[in-house]
């Protein structure tokens, strides 16, 4: 089925491309132990730009996108973070983005497969018709089911639910570690059962909480700690001006406080965090894609004794020095993933939120007109928005 669709190839000069291309549809299993299926049709309506869209990009201009694309074809349409209309089933949905031949694709082993829709060897969503697995269009909540044009607040705000499940996977998984590392420490401290003593090592675990990074992935971490642990202390650290509207919006909403960390050295950052908790911390986030995090953790000692060190960032290497990191205790958790049930969570959580404010829009004519330059030049660029997202498909959006 010939569609248009915003395209990444392997080219030096012009990686990303629009224009007229050719989508195949494979039968693809949601799950080890299901049935393959061909994907119905959808028309993507509301498309957000994520930092993988980039970095996709920048593969291609490097001549290494060949591995992500589907199978036979030499291109890969991008985008996995928006809103789609299935006219067969006449709804909206959000496209769960990773399936495959494994138990549970975010966790796959060697043996098995996945896929991902718009990242890896699946068309994803900047086009204007595509195929999808039909076991992988989820709701939207129960309220807004019937719609035939989507609120332009609401969309905005479901366009988070990818970077929101990883946030809810984050969550979990720092609740599973934390409890594991620490609650023998805690029996044997308080003098109470195992099952008292793990309960209050998961909630310890967030007590002294730094996210270092500031961009969707570090606020919807720290969203999530807020909504579980009240009474947990957050303090984020990024380069942006106190009175910039993310930092206002995280202080607000997370109920967190803020650190800026432009022109402070890294052992001065670690200093600030330590001074702010008056210890070091119980629980460090990584998000900013900068290798200073690692350093401020471990060389400079932000991270306390016990301590988990939580690596979400795509890039940087983590660093550490064995002998202290072996006598303090110390835990690394890197896993950058979510299930069905974290994004139908992200769904109902994000509908009800303010998350919309952190939106602002480029038009699809803009974009498509250059889109190797609005990526460069706005969409990520030094003064872009948090999130930046388009309107695919006008005729299926409310702006009132």
């Amino acid at each position: 089925m010939k569609t248009n669709a915003a395209y990444l190839v392997n080219d030096v000069k012009s990686p990303i491309r629009y224009g007229e291309i050719n989508i195949i549809n494979p039968p693809r299993r949601r799950l080890r132990g299901e049935p393959l299926k061909e994907g119905v049709e959808a028309l993507p309506v509301f498309c957000g730009f994520c930092g993988t869209d980039l970095e996709l990009m920048k593969m291609g201009e490097k001549g290494a996108l060949s591995e992500k694309f589907p199978e036979g074809e030499a291109r890969l349409i991008n985008g996995h973070e928006g809103v789609v209309w299935v006219p067969s089933q006449n709804r909206f949905a959000i496209v769960l983005i990773r399936g495959g031949d494994s138990f549970d694709p975010t966790r796959f082993t060697e043996e098995e497969s996945y896929f991902e829709y718009g990242c890896d060897r699946a068309d994803g969503l900047f086009c204007d018709r595509n195929f999808f697995n039909p076991d992988m269009l989820l709701h939207l909540p129960k309220e807004y089911e019937g719609l035939k044009k989507l609120p332009l607040t609401l969309a905005k705000k479901l366009v988070f639910s990818d970077p929101y499940a990883c946030a809810i996977f984050q969550h979990e998984r720092m609740c599973d570690i934390g409890t594991a590392q620490n609650f023998r420490v805690i029996s044997a401290r308080d003098k109470c059962s195992t099952e008292q003593a793990m309960q209050k090592a998961k909630e310890e675990t967030f007590r002294k909480t730094v996210i270092f990074g500031l961009g969707t992935t570090g606020l919807f971490i720290g969203d999530q700690i807020r909504r579980n642990h009240p009474e947990a202390k957050i303090l984020f650290i990024a380069r942006s001006d106190e009175n910039a509207a993310k930092v206002r919006f995280a202080k607000k909403y997370a109920r967190a406080d803020y650190l800026c960390s432009a022109g402070l050295s890294e052992e001065q950052t670690a200093e600030k965090i330590k001074e702010y908790f008056s210890s070091p911390c119980s629980v460090f986030v990584g998000t900013s894609g900068n290798e200073a995090e690692s350093r401020v953790a471990f060389r400079y000692g932000a991270l306390g004794c016990n301590g988990i060190y939580d690596s979400f960032s795509l890039g940087p290497a983590v660093s550490f020095d064995t002998m202290p990191f072996g006598f303090k205790n110390h835990v690394i958790l890197s896993s950058i993933n979510f299930t069905k049930k974290h994004m139908e969570q992200a769904i109902e959580i994000l509908a009800k939120s303010r998350f919309d404010e952190l939106v602002e829009l480029i038009s699809r004519e803009e974009f498509t007109e250059n889109p190797k330059d609005a990526y460069l030049n706005k969409i990520y660029s030094k003064g872009a928005p948090l999130k930046t997202a388009v309107i695919w498909n006008k005729e299926y959006i409310s702006e009132d």
